[in-house]
């Protein structure tokens, strides 16, 4: 199953545990593959990087070169109308319809907001855990 996790999935999954804990375990064990684009692997660098120097104990550059290494990265040119509220949610819907992914996982409002769009299904964590990984 390929799916897309948003920033604050990702990030929750890395520095606590919980649900997003539980995406970030499949993935690693293989049940799941992480689909990400050159933007999305940025923004995952760039909050993981501010995120790390409150938590010196995690050291970050490790982390963003398994991502790069382990996701299926694809070129996800821009929507070409804004979708959702808050436009830099747009990416992961970008991504997904350039990897013909049709699940992200977020806990953001205004992606959640978004789900459907073109058959796309956002989840948040939790119930994606209970309907996939259970």
């Amino acid at each position: 199953m390929n799916l897309i996790l948003d920033t604050n999935v990702l990030v929750s999954g890395i520095f606590f545990s919980g649900p997003p804990y539980r995406i970030l375990q499949a993935w690693r064990d293989d049940t799941i593959s992480l689909v990400t684009s050159p933007e999305i692997l940025d923004e995952y660098a760039r909050v993981l990087g501010e995120l790390g120097s409150k938590h010196p104990e995690i050291s970050i550059p490790p982390i963003v070169d398994f991502l790069t290494l382990h996701t299926r990265i694809f070129i996800a040119p821009p929507l070409p109308v804004s979708v959702c509220a808050d436009p830099d949610d747009d990416m992961f819907l970008a991504c997904a319809i350039a990897s013909n992914t049709n699940l992200i996982v977020s806990g953001d409002k205004h992606l959640l907001a978004c789900d459907g769009h073109e058959g796309i299904r956002v989840l948040k964590p939790r119930p994606f855990v209970e309907m996939y990984l259970n």
